[in-house]
């Protein structure tokens, strides 16, 4: 599942459609440097699938910055609680203050939304 944010230039982009011109150039550093700023607040390994390119919209050019982690969109999001059950054997084992526990089953209490895409957008401007 893909996660997309696109940044568009507004009306000036469907005036000018300059391909490689001032307009794609200034386009392409907004959009890198929002993709860098939620490449940064993406959790764990996230950030390393967070990726962007410059595409003619409806509007003219657009900025799109996408985020190809399977889990993206439940860490945007967030879960509500819910219960873990072994899929291909009869526990689960993980680890505990250093000691490893087995269990039936394991109530995960969900997670907050984390929408790191929004806050890049925001913080980029």
């Amino acid at each position: 599942m893909s996660v997309d944010v696109r940044i568009d230039q507004g009306r000036l982009s469907r005036f000018l459609r300059l391909r490689g011109g001032i307009v794609e150039r200034n386009l392409a550093r907004r959009t890198r440097r929002t993709a860098d700023i939620a490449s940064d607040l993406a959790p764990g390994s996230m950030g390393d699938y967070v990726d962007w390119h410059i595409e003619e919209g409806p509007r003219g050019l657009q900025g799109v910055i996408t985020c190809d982690h399977p889990a993206t969109i439940f860490v945007l999001n967030g879960t509500r609680p819910h219960i873990i059950r072994p899929r291909r054997a009869r526990a689960l084992r993980f680890e505990v203050d250093g000691r490893v526990v087995y269990s039936a089953i394991v109530r995960q209490p969900g997670t907050r939304a984390n929408n790191f895409l929004g806050r890049a957008l925001r913080l980029s401007r």
